[in-house]
C-alpha cells in the first residue's frame, strides 16, 4: 500500500473512531470519502483503500435495500488504533 493509500484509510478509520461507528452502528459507504483533503480525493484510490479494509476485516459491511452500511471491527480495536497512530499498515 503506497503513502497516499496509507493517508485515506488512516482517515476514514479516525473519522469511524470518532464518531464512534463500532460493530452494530453503522454509517453509509459513500460517507467514507467526505471531508477527505483535496490531495486524497482520487476516487479510484479510496475505492480500493475500502474494499482494502473491508478485506483485512478492519470493516465490516451490512448490505441494506438502499446500499451498503459499515462500521468498525471491535476486534481489531488495537491494531486500528496502531493505524490510526501512524504505526503500521
Amino acid at each position: 500500500m503506497g503513502e497516499i493509500e496509507k493517508d485515506i484509510a488512516r482517515f476514514i478509520l479516525r473519522k469511524l473512531v470518532r464518531h464512534r461507528i463500532w460493530m452494530h452502528k453503522h454509517t453509509s459507504i459513500h460517507n467514507l470519502p467526505k471531508c477527505l483533503p483535496d490531495y486524497l480525493k482520487s476516487k479510484k484510490e479510496v475505492r480500493k483503500v475500502i474494499e482494502a479494509l473491508l478485506k483485512d476485516g478492519f470493516l465490516l459491511s451490512k448490505p441494506t435495500n438502499y446500499g451498503l452500511e459499515v462500521s468498525l471491527n471491535i476486534e481489531k480495536k488495537k491494531e486500528i488504533e496502531k493505524i490510526i497512530e501512524g504505526n503500521s499498515l
